[in-house]
């Protein structure tokens, strides 16, 4: 039951026709669960927004410094504060510059936001993470580079092609080739990543489950809230590090 989704109950999920119709491409049937679970996340997203908007309106229509007091309980607009707060301040650390972090926190801030509830939700019985998927994850390691690509020319110019192409003159051409493959295969390597993280670590829940059905799999979900809390990090760290790579002057170059 490891491999199975609630989401294969929908017609022409399991056998992946349905998507093959609405967006004529073919999607095995062992990623067909992506495109509606990642639909689930985004509602399960936009919901507790909603929440967190509605916890904020209710603390600023106190005014004066009661706004700014956090809630009595770990609601949705205390987590959405420890999330943003936590996001933005660590990428302004790791780019050096808080306007920078600001600018390209809805990058930021989505990637880990999104991966992180994707990756939960292969906690719960009967579902599969969407980032289980390699479309999927290709598809956000595919934003990630025209993002970071952008930051580098919006930034740098055209000296962000002299960036890649390194500081030594007699070596440019050589290193502008390796650095340029290195920069291609990064949405792959990311996508890659995830991919394999979050499918041994489903495979292996179901695999309990099915042989200890109460002790293993309790040790197990406690070991699979951290790795999708430590997976979400890293693809988000990776994403921000790239765009450090980009905007990064000739000063900068190590």
């Amino acid at each position: 039951m490891y491999h199975y989704s609630w989401f294969f109950l929908l017609p022409g999920i399991e056998d992946g026709s349905a998507i093959e119709s609405f967006l004529m491409v073919h999607e095995e049937a062992a990623g067909a669960h992506a495109i509606p679970a990642a639909w689930f996340v985004v509602l399960i997203l936009l919901v507790f927004s909603l929440a967190a908007r509605s916890g904020l309106a209710s603390a600023r229509a106190q005014g004066g410094t009661l706004q700014y007091v956090p809630a009595a309980n770990l609601g949705p607009r205390n987590v959405m504060e420890l999330l943003i707060e936590g996001i933005l301040n660590f990428a302004a650390n790791v780019l050096n510059d808080r306007d920078l972090a600001v600018r390209y926190f809805p990058l930021f801030g989505t990637l880990f936001i999104y991966i992180l509830f994707s990756n939960l939700l292969g906690l719960i019985p009967g579902f599969l993470p969407p980032t289980s998927s390699m479309s999927n994850n290709f598809a956000m390691a595919a934003v990630v580079f025209v993002v970071f690509n952008y930051a580098g020319f919006k930034e740098v110019g055209l000296g962000y092609l002299k960036h890649i192409a390194g500081p030594v003159a007699v070596l440019m051409p050589v290193l502008f080739v390796l650095e340029s493959f290195s920069i291609l295969v990064r949405p792959l390597t990311l996508a890659v990543r995830l991919y394999i993280n979050m499918f041994v670590d489903h495979l292996l829940l179901g695999v309990a489950t099915e042989i200890i059905p109460l002790v293993i799999p309790s040790a197990l979900v406690g070991l699979g809230v951290f790795v999708s809390f430590v997976q979400a990090f890293i693809f988000m760290l990776l994403a921000v590090v790239y765009v450090a790579l980009s905007v990064a002057h000739d000063d900068d170059h190590h």
